[in-house]
């Protein structure tokens, strides 16, 4: 049976854990969304520790490389993307004291053969990690979360000239960086891994190369995120202004679906609920809930047209990979040669950079994170009963290996809906609904004292 709120143990539990909740169980219209406010207190600290001072400080001081195209200078200790490698990896090492060594920081190196476009010749490559390990050996989940860390001007081919790429992206590499200075300060029950990528102008190559590595070691990626171009507000073209407002990209099918899953989701029609798409709501919902005047707009497709993302590597491998990206793109910033035409100023210049907003787009990022590294694991084997007909609805499900969450959530929205709508909580694992099943999409996700939510689980019909 369900376990509804009223029975008295369920009462007591909520008076204790969930006093704080406020739960919006909305009218099932097409755009609403449910809303759990429950703020953790240490994720609170940690949102509230996120500096716009910092975030502007890595900026600049990426910038100050002159270029850190993927083939300039390795040499210098003060021009070129040696320096700035070199210059990332000693900072992440500061971060790693500060957390008593729990940070491991490494160079990712590789070698990215020549490929008659953009790299000319072999050239030893290093993506920079942070590696926060969790605590719980049981949980293997693995969180990425990167910006890139190279940049270009109008000719991508240039290694010499300036190429500042404060938005382009400083922006995602200090989001990133930032997330490793706080975070690593905390524990969580899974790790984490903060990535400064290389080569992403060059054709995504250092993202290609960790997400290989994470194949063939075989990482649980959980999730990968990647903060690309997180720090313009103003849209030339449109005219528009707009500090509130981010957008998340995700696939919908992963490009790995086996035969079996894709006769599965056709049977269903679960082809929006991917687990890209999962980890995009997710951020949607747990972004807004610790920041304030925040719109997180879900993006349904992998990237913006002509352009692509360093989670698309980790994509085609089968992992969760989204792209985080501001909502109002100024294309005379982007891959451009820093100049004045016209009046006009063009070039990736520091200046340009709205800090606050890409604090927001930071705190966005650790929210969502931590709350899902302090979160229980998913449930097991989740299952829909299809044995018979009728108009309500059966969920089964496993308690997760070596876990016993305090409770879950019954996840619901109807087939039109982007995001999920009703949230109904249970300590069995097993609820009956008075919904049909015919006419919704459900999902179940763990959740822990401190209301900390897994991912959600789509069911597979069980008979």
């Amino acid at each position: 049976m369900f376990s509804y709120l009223s029975e008295i143990n369920l009462l007591i539990y909520h008076m204790k854990y969930f006093l704080s909740f406020i739960l919006i169980a909305s009218g099932l219209n097409s755009w609403s969304q449910t809303s759990i406010i429950r703020q953790d207190q240490q994720i609170k600290t940690m949102v509230e520790e996120v500096s716009s001072q910092n975030i502007e400080a890595i900026v600049r001081k990426l910038v100050s490389f002159q270029t850190r195209h993927s083939m300039s200078d390795t040499v210098s200790n003060t021009i070129g993307i040696g320096a700035a490698r070199n210059w990332i990896k000693s900072e992440l090492g500061r971060y790693s004291a500060a957390s008593g060594g729990r940070l491991k920081v490494e160079f990712d190196t590789f070698t990215q053969a020549a490929d008659g476009r953009r790299i000319a010749t072999p050239t030893v490559m290093k993506n920079v990690l942070g590696i926060l390990p969790g605590t719980d050996p049981a949980d293997d989940r693995v969180f990425i979360v990167s910006g890139h860390y190279d940049s270009r001007a109008s000719d991508v081919n240039d290694s010499k000239i300036f190429a500042p790429g404060a938005n382009d992206d400083a922006s995602g590499t200090a989001a990133a960086m930032e997330l490793a200075r706080v975070m690593s300060k905390f524990k969580f029950n899974c790790t984490l891994i903060f990535v400064a990528m290389v080569a992403e102008e060059q054709g995504l190559y250092g993202a290609a190369n960790l997400a290989k590595r994470a194949k063939a070691e075989g990482w649980n990626v959980a999730g990968m995120i990647t903060n690309d171009i997180v720090g313009n507000t103003y849209g030339i073209e449109t005219g528009l202004k707009d500090n509130n407002s981010v957008r998340i990209f995700s696939e919908g099918v992963s490009v790995v679906e086996s035969t079996e899953e894709a006769a599965r989701r056709a049977s269903t029609g679960s082809e929006n609920d991917g687990n890209a798409r999962q980890f995009a709501r997710y951020f949607k919902e747990i972004g807004e809930r610790y920041v304030n005047q925040l719109d997180v707009k879900l993006i349904y497709r992998r990237d913006r047209y002509l352009r692509g993302g360093d989670h698309t590597p980790f994509s085609q491998l089968g992992f969760a990979g989204i792209r985080i990206t501001e909502m109002n793109e100024n294309f005379d910033r982007q891959h451009q040669t820093v100049r004045k035409e016209n009046g006009t100023d063009y070039g990736d210049l520091p200046d340009f950079v709205d800090y606050e907003y890409t604090r927001k787009v930071t705190r966005m990022n650790l929210a969502s994170l931590a709350n899902l590294a302090l979160a229980p694991r998913e449930p097991l084997k989740v299952g829909i009963v299809t044995s018979g007909l009728t108009n309500k609805t059966e969920l089964r499900w496993e308690i997760p290996a070596g876990e016993k969450p305090v409770g879950y959530y019954v996840v619901m929205r109807e087939t039109s809906s982007p995001l999920w709508e009703k949230k109904f909580f249970v300590t069995d694992t097993k609820a009956i609904l008075n919904y049909s099943k015919d006419n919704y999409y459900f999902g179940v996700q763990s959740v822990d004292s401190d209301g900390h939510e897994s991912l959600v689980v789509i069911p597979r019909s069980v008979r």
